[in-house]
C-alpha cells in the first residue's frame, strides 16, 4: 500500500480502549499517517468509545445480543465496516470470535494483537499460562486475522521478562505498556506501505519477513 494521509481506520473495540487511544495518540501525533474513520463497539458500555468520543472519531455500536447468530451480526458489522471503506481493520480488545467468511472479506488488511508471543499460549489466559509454564519471557504479538484463532502471520512481538514473584496481574501491567507501544508501529508500519502480507507471507520494506519484529522494554 502506497503511503497515503487518507489511509483509512476502522477500530473494532469492546471494552476500556487503552489501545485504541496509543493508536489515537499515534494519528494526533503524526506518528501514523493516516485517519481512524470510525470505532464500532459491539457494547454500548464500552469506555473507548468516550475516548473515541473526546477524539472526535465518529463512534458507532452494533450489539451482537440483538442478532440471531455469529453470522448475522458478522454481516450487519461487515456493512457498518464498509461504509467507511477502510484500508485497515484493527482489532482492539474486539472480544468476538469472527466467523471465517468475515475474515476472509478483510484478508491481508485487518491485524489483532493477542497478549502471548505467538505461537505459544493462543486464547485465553496467557499471562498465567506463561507464569506456570516456568517462562522467562513472555510477551504481546501483532498478527493479520486469518480464520484460524490467533494463528495468522506475525508482524511484530513485544516481549517482556517474567519476574520472580510475579502473578499475572503484574505481568499483565508490563505486557500493556509494550501492546501500547508495538500497536501503534504495526499500524504505522502498515499505513505507510512498509509491511504488507502477500500470498500469506509478511513482507516489510519489499522483502519476506522470516521472523517477527521482535521489541524489547529497552528498546
Amino acid at each position: 500500500m502506497p503511503e497515503n494521509h487518507d489511509f483509512s481506520i476502522v477500530v473494532l473495540i469492546s471494552g476500556r480502549g487503552s489501545n485504541l487511544q496509543a493508536i489515537i495518540d499515534a494519528v494526533q501525533g503524526g506518528e501514523i499517517p493516516g485517519r481512524i474513520s470510525a470505532v464500532i463497539s459491539n457494547r454500548a458500555e464500552a469506555y473507548g468509545l468516550e475516548r473515541a468520543h473526546a477524539a472526535g472519531i465518529p463512534t458507532e455500536v452494533l450489539d451482537h445480543k440483538r442478532f440471531p447468530n455469529r453470522e448475522s451480526f458478522d454481516t450487519a458489522l461487515m456493512a457498518r465496516i464498509d461504509d467507511y471503506a477502510p484500508d485497515l481493520v484493527v482489532l482492539a480488545g474486539f472480544m468476538r470470535i469472527l466467523s471465517d467468511g468475515f475474515v476472509e472479506h478483510y484478508a491481508g488488511c485487518m491485524i489483532n494483537i493477542h497478549p502471548s508471543l505467538l505461537p505459544r499460549y493462543r486464547g485465553l489466559n496467557t499471562h498465567q499460562r506463561a507464569i506456570e509454564a516456568g517462562d522467562d519471557w513472555h510477551g504481546c504479538s501483532v498478527h493479520f486475522v486469518t480464520p484460524e484463532l490467533d494463528g495468522g502471520p506475525v508482524l511484530l512481538q513485544g516481549r517482556v521478562p517474567i519476574e520472580a514473584g510475579d502473578d499475572a496481574e503484574r505481568l499483565a501491567d508490563r505486557v500493556h505498556v509494550m501492546e501500547h507501544r508495538i500497536y501503534p508501529m504495526a499500524v504505522a508500519w502498515i499505513a505507510q506501505g512498509r509491511a504488507r502480507l502477500v500470498e500469506h507471507r509478511i513482507q516489510l520494506d519489499g522483502k519476506p519477513l522470516a521472523e517477527p519484529v521482535i521489541q524489547t522494554l529497552d528498546d
